[in-house]
Parts: C-alpha cells; structure tokens; sequence
C-alpha cells in the first residue's frame, strides 16, 4: 500500500458552453490554466477524480454543472486504462445540492421545461452508475439533496466524521424524484421514506448505518489515506474482472436462488476462467508472480 495517493495530471476541464471537451486528460501536456464547473484528472496508473469546481457556490448543480458531470462520466466509459473514479467537491462541502439561481429559473418555467432539466439531472446519474472502473464519492462537509443523490450513485462512499446529509426536498415542497433510485437502492426503502419524508439532517455515522457510505473517516487527512489505500487495492484486482463484479451484483440482487440463478452464475464464472484475464491471474498466482495488470 502507498502513503498517499499517486499524483493526478493535468486537468480535463469540460464545458457544454464550449461544446464538450476542453482538453485531454491523456495527453502530454494539457492546459494547465484550463478551469470549469467540472475538472477530471487521470494518472498514467488509472486512477482519475472527478471534480465539481464550483467552491464559490458551495459545488451546488446547476444546468452546466449537471451537463458537465455527464460529459465526464461518459468520457470515462471509454477510458480503458482507467482503474478506479473519485468523486469529490474541494473545500468545505461535496455538494449543496441544487445552485439557488438555478433553483429560481425553474421556479417560472413551464412544467414541460422543468421536467426536461430534471432528465438532464438523470442522465447524468447514469452515465455515473454505468462507468466501468469501480466509483467512489469522497465526502468532506455537506451532501445535501442532488449532491447525496451523487453519492448514492456511486459504487461506494467515504466521508469524513463533520459531513453531514440530508434529503430536504421536502422543506422546499419538492421531492428527490431523480436521484431517489440510487438512493433507495443504497439505503433500502424504510430508511430512505424516512429521510425522504422529514429532510432531516444525519450525520456520517448514521450514514455509515443505513449504508449510503462504507466507511468513515477521522479528518481530510485520513480521507486521503483512503484514497490511497482504494487506489492501491483496485490495482491489485483485473479491470475485466472489476466490471464483471459489478454486473454480477445486478444479476444476483434480489433474485431467488433457484435452478436458473445457479446456472446463470455458474456460466459466469466458467467464462471468466477460460478468459486470456482469468488465466493470466490463476498462472500468476501459481507461479508466484505478479500478473501482468499489476505490471
């Protein structure tokens, strides 16, 4: 394991005004006074984090915000290098949600306009869910509304013991209808009709409880000990592998373990171990070496 996390390059900075994509975070040499609502760096190694570069308005979303994240999400799903995504808001908070002026524009749009910002907000938690590499939100201060929504979206979540969430549409006379399949997929319905219903505030512990974050941690130092420790551990795993982990959870979740599920399973494995991947992995380990992932 490493003390600190790999060094980032360069930064990809999106943005929709422009049409997309600023520069390459693959490249030699990027803008290095490139800025946008979104940064995405990534390392020779694999290792990319996901920036909202918002800290003047507390990383809230907004239109270009939302349209940005998505853009850096799907360049991801093409990133073949790349291992494992980190998500995070610098300063103080992850996300306060929703951006205030963009919150008094949909006030005065008409119902078919509101309801196709909301998709935009949707699209993007998708194409956050459907990256590949494995996710992971890193979480200082607050994830309200949107922003613990984005942390729902991910694989998996840390924060440090100050953060704190809530889903407080309701105060607002709204609901978390976007972000709520995430949501209610990591925390299970009785928890979030819970947090739906009141909007009250809960804390990392309480988070750690119901599920939205797998673990805690004591400060922003510490947090950067995780995500140095992640970084490594991912490394050590196959990328195909990764990814078929991932779908396999949808593929078992719920399901009755009948006849069909066992063979299903079965076929699964099978191919995986008679994949160039799988036989690479099973070699290295009996010949007590380093696969060739871990190169």
């Amino acid at each position: 394991m490493t003390d600190s996390p790999p060094d980032a390059s360069e930064p990809l900075v999106l943005d929709p005004m422009a049409g997309g994509v600023v520069n390459d975070p693959y490249v030699e040499n990027p803008a290095p006074d490139a800025e946008g609502p979104v940064l995405l760096k990534a390392t020779p190694e694999g290792v990319a984090v996901v920036t909202i570069n918002r800290p003047e308005k507390r990383n809230a979303f907004d239109a270009a915000t939302i349209g940005a994240l998505r853009e850096a999400f799907e360049t991801l799903h093409g990133a073949d290098h790349v291992r494992v995504v980190f998500v995070r808001g610098p300063g103080s908070t992850f996300s306060a949600g929703a951006d205030l002026e963009w919150m008094r524009a949909a006030a005065e749009w008409s119902e078919a306009d509101n309801r196709d910002d909301a998709y935009e907000l949707a699209r993007m938690l998708k194409a956050l869910a459907d990256i590949p590499a494995l996710t992971v939100a890193l979480v200082e201060g607050a994830a309200m509304g949107g922003g613990a929504g984005l942390v729902a979206a991910c694989d998996v979540a840390v924060a440090t013991r100050e953060a704190k969430f809530a889903f407080s549409e309701v105060k607002l006379g709204l609901i978390p209808a976007t972000i709520s399949p995430y949501v209610v997929n990591a925390i299970g319905p009785r928890h979030a009709k819970a947090l739906f219903c009141t909007g009250q505030v809960f804390d990392a512990e309480h988070a750690r409880h119901i599920g939205l974050v797998q673990e805690v941690a004591a400060d922003a130092e510490a947090l950067t000990a995780i995500q140095a420790r992640v970084s490594s551990e991912i490394m050590a795993a196959a990328p195909e592998a990764v990814l078929e982990s991932k779908k396999l959870v949808w593929v078992v979740w719920g399901e009755a373990i009948d006849d069909s599920l066992m063979r299903e399973t079965a076929r699964r494995i099978a191919k995986k171990r008679v994949s160039p991947e799988g036989r690479e992995g099973v070699r290295a380990f009996l010949e007590r070496r380093k696969p060739s992932w871990r190169a």
